[in-house]
């Protein structure tokens, strides 16, 4: 039973609220008009940001756009919101964080929202949902949201993907770049490097030597990844005189960096049973989290 409910629990409900969030103004159903019925003005100092939301950027042109049609024309659609935990008479966001600051700088006095009995994890994931559909997240945030999913709620890779409709191999990409220091996944989040270039980062010795020098030059992905493979001189060389890893090796070096948040890499030896698995520890955070992990 247990199993059951673990089950339904990520996605569960959401396709209704997902209904809420991408409410046609437009639309004349009895559904639609429903919802409308529902809204209700709260004073905006009693709506407050979710402290867990995925959502970490906010770019500002798209804020001053959006702040001076609200000024304009007011809210149109209304905030999906939840009793603040935190709070005895305030509301939590769970979709609209954007609306919301572009409403306070309009200095509006109260907006419309959405009133809804949501848990923690369905919180969070149609957060997850919302930002990823409107493709709001930069990666390494798209990634963060994933880590919580995992971390919080205990979801795994396959779960997510089905329930977000992405490919388990595209969530494990990303849960990579976690593992990338965190001057990288700041140029990634500015923008100054793309996924692809941080990708191929992720099994660089350097990775940050290399992202300065992808940046200085304006290398292309490719470069990049032709970049990192050569690290130094001689070092192609060296790497051709070892064999190369089967596909099925490297699939599961990727599956347990992304389960572990670490860089793991196995090294077996050929036509045995033996072998040698390495895991790579950028700080002692990490190193803190594997223990804990491991001692589960």
């Amino acid at each position: 039973m247990a199993k059951k409910t673990e089950r339904k629990s990520l996605g569960r409900g959401l396709s209704a609220l997902l209904a809420d969030v991408n409410l046609d103004e437009g639309s004349n159903t009895h559904a639609a008009a429903a919802m409308r019925s529902s809204d209700t003005d709260v004073p905006i100092e009693k709506v407050f940001a979710n402290p867990d939301q995925p959502r970490r950027t906010f770019v500002e042109k798209d804020l001053e756009d959006l702040t001076a049609s609200i000024a304009e024309k007011g809210v149109i659609q209304p905030l999906i919101v939840r009793p603040d935990p935190n709070s005895k008479d305030g509301y939590q966001i769970v979709a609209g964080e954007r609306r919301w600051r572009a409403a306070q700088r309009a200095k509006l006095h109260s907006i419309p929202v959405l009133i809804r009995e949501l848990t923690d994890t369905e919180v969070l994931e149609l957060a997850i949902i919302e930002n990823i559909q409107r493709a709001d997240l930069n990666a390494v945030e798209e990634a963060m949201g994933y880590r919580q999913l995992m971390d919080k709620f205990g979801h795994t890779q396959e779960k997510m993907a089905a329930a977000l409709g992405k490919s388990r191999s595209h969530i494990a990409n990303l849960l990579r770049l976690l593992n990338l220091p965190s001057e990288v996944q700041e140029y990634l989040q500015s923008g100054q490097i793309s996924a692809g270039h941080a990708r191929a980062l992720v099994p660089a010795e350097d990775p940050v030597a290399l992202a300065r020098v992808i940046i200085s030059k304006g290398l292309s992905v490719r470069q990049a990844e032709a970049l990192a493979k050569a690290k130094k001189p001689g070092a192609v060389q060296k790497r051709q005189l070892k064999p190369t890893k089967d596909a099925d090796t490297r699939a599961i070096e990727d599956d347990l960096t992304a389960h572990l948040g670490v860089k793991v890499s196995i090294d077996h030896k050929a036509g045995g049973q033996s072998g040698e698995l390495r895991i790579k520890y950028a700080d002692l955070e990490q190193l803190d989290g594997l223990c804990q992990l491991l001692s589960q």
